[in-house]
This record gives structure tokens, sequence and C-alpha cells, in this order.
């Protein structure tokens, strides 16, 4: 499949992930920061708020192709972050939810190497960084 191709299909399933997420945090506030007032996170209401607009809008951004390498960091970052506040030393006794924690920041360690890499390759062709720079659907 063509560079460009596999860019746009990176970005896409990234974004996938991210839009949803924001839209669903910023719709249920409520249930956002009762989460993130168990995780022990002070303000929990305004991380609420921080959380579900970056979400949002960082996953637009990777989805239109615009300042892709500075939304890709920014979401990397975000992702590890967000593995080892919420998943990280999680389960309690339980093996089974010992377990699911510990994947689910694997997961989020493994994503964040997806953005490090979409950051390092750029939106390519099919996004607005791609026209704004002039990248033809022909460069490889």
């Amino acid at each position: 499949m063509p560079r460009n191709a596999l860019l746009l299909l990176s970005r896409l399933l990234l974004a996938a992930l991210f839009v949803p997420s924001g839209f669903h945090a910023l719709a249920d506030i409520a249930g956002t920061s009762g989460y993130f007032a168990g995780l022990g996170l002070p303000l929990p209401t305004l991380a609420a708020w921080a959380t579900g607009l970056f979400e949002l809008i960082a996953g637009l951004l990777i989805l239109v192709g615009l300042r892709t390498p500075i939304a890709a960091l920014l979401l990397a970052a975000f992702c590890i972050a967000a593995g080892f506040i919420g998943h990280y030393g999680q389960g309690g006794d339980d093996p089974t939810l010992t377990l699911l924690h510990s994947q689910m920041l694997m997961k989020d360690i493994a994503i964040s190497g997806g953005f490090l890499a979409l950051a390092m390759a750029g939106a390519g062709a099919y996004s607005i960084d791609g026209w704004a720079l002039g990248i033809g659907p022909e460069t490889t």
C-alpha cells in the first residue's frame, strides 16, 4: 500500500479512538469527573472538561491532518500520562482486574508509539498539512 494511503489509514484509526472518547467525556461530564474523582485527581470536573476537550480537538487535528506532528506528540504524552494515572497499580487484590489494568497500560504505551511514528512521518499527502506543504500523492 502506498505511503500516503497508510498515513491516512493510521490517522483514521488513531482518531477513531480519541474523537468519540472526547465526545463521550464531554457528553457525560458528571460520569467523567466521577471517574477522575475515584482516581484521586484534584479538581475532577476541571480535569473532565480539559480531558474531553483535549481528546476531541487533538483527535480532530489528527483526523484531518492539521498540525499533525504537534498533535501527535501531545497525544503520545497524553497516552503515557493517562495510562500511568488510570491503570498503573490498579486492580487491588483482584488478579483479573490487575491483569486488565496492566494490559490497558501497555495498550496506552503502544498507542503512544503509534503517535510518535506519526509525528515523525507527518500526515502525508491526504491531509491539510500535506496540502499546505504541497505534498503530492505521488510522493513516497
